[in-house]
């Protein structure tokens, strides 16, 4: 049933994008590609979404995404600052409107010290990132990832229309 809901946000928020006439870039750690896939699962998704990538280790995270190595060993893999710098860098890398960014534990196991369902997610345009933590009551790994990702919709949404984007 969760996956049923997970492509009706995906759907509402590419539409909504549509609408705007906004690109996306996302740039994923624990949800290794959901959100990706539930993007790309909605049709006409090629006219606004840019790429995604999925970086489990900080060596991605740093090379790939352009996380500053300083951020990582301060903060940590599984942090705001880490969950921003994703963010901001998937947009400038793709060239796209908005950067989207999940980082955290799935579980089972604890991770640089945070329990299981610890996630950040970041969403950010060229003039401002927000963030949010989010403590996922931990059931299970797949529970966790499915949670991040709707709630990183609902984040995308909200971002979006507290905007003044404009409608094409």
């Amino acid at each position: 049933m969760r996956s049923q809901e997970l492509y009706l946000k995906a759907a509402s928020t590419v539409n909504l994008l549509k609408e705007k006439g906004l690109t996306i870039s996302s740039a994923e750690s624990c949800t290794g590609g959901m959100f990706s896939s539930y993007v790309t699962s909605v049709s006409g998704v090629s006219d606004i979404f840019e790429m995604g990538i999925t970086s489990y280790s900080c060596k991605v995270k740093n090379e790939m995404l352009g996380v500053k190595a300083e951020t990582l060993k301060k903060f940590g893999a599984v942090s705001e600052n880490t969950a921003r710098e994703m963010a901001e860098n998937i947009r400038k890398k793709a060239n796209s409107d908005i950067g989207v960014a999940v980082t955290g534990v799935a579980g089972p196991a604890a991770s640089e010290g945070h329990p299981m369902g610890y996630v950040f997610i970041a969403v950010a345009d060229k003039n401002r990132c927000e963030t949010k933590l989010l403590n996922i009551e931990p059931r299970d790994r797949e529970f966790v990832r499915q949670s991040a990702c709707i709630s990183l919709f609902e984040t995308i949404e909200n971002f979006v229309k507290q905007d003044d984007y404009g409608t094409v």
